[in-house]
């Protein structure tokens, strides 16, 4: 089974945003495990991502895809990680230098500014569809 790891600072705060990430999450859970590991501070990130070796950090000089490139560009980035990857989405002050220079990569959802908690939700939706676009299915047209 495929995991993916999703870090981040601080609390899904709206009912209706924590709604929309089990829906993603429930959509995803027959092949692919989505964690999600929130920190309270970037210490505790920085500490969480001490353990991790194949993660992708979010940040706006990050490449931009398309959602057809996004999911060839994440079906390959699993492979290579056998299985297992992490992305990491960082706070108001973006993701520390130093974490993004361990990172394998730098992504960038939009040149738009999202909240973290939104962002998450782009997210998982954006791995969901890039798994539907793989499998051909109806839901990326």
């Amino acid at each position: 089974m495929i995991k993916i790891k999703i870090y981040s600072l601080g609390k899904t705060k709206e009912d209706w945003l924590q709604n929309a990430l089990d829906l993603y999450q429930a959509r995803l859970k027959s092949s692919i495990s989505l964690e999600w590991i929130l920190a309270k501070n970037e210490e505790q990130l920085k500490q969480f991502l001490k353990k991790e070796i194949n993660f992708i950090c979010l940040d706006p000089k990050g490449k931009q895809y398309s959602s057809k490139d996004f999911s060839i560009f994440l079906l390959k980035s699993i492979r290579e990680a056998h299985s297992r990857l992490s992305f990491v989405i960082g706070g108001a002050h973006g993701i520390p230098l130093s974490m993004q220079a361990q990172a394998k990569g730098l992504l960038s959802l939009s040149s738009l500014t999202f909240t973290h908690q939104m962002t998450r939700l782009i997210l998982a939706e954006q791995i969901y569809r890039a798994f539907e676009i793989e499998k051909g299915s109806a839901y990326h047209k």
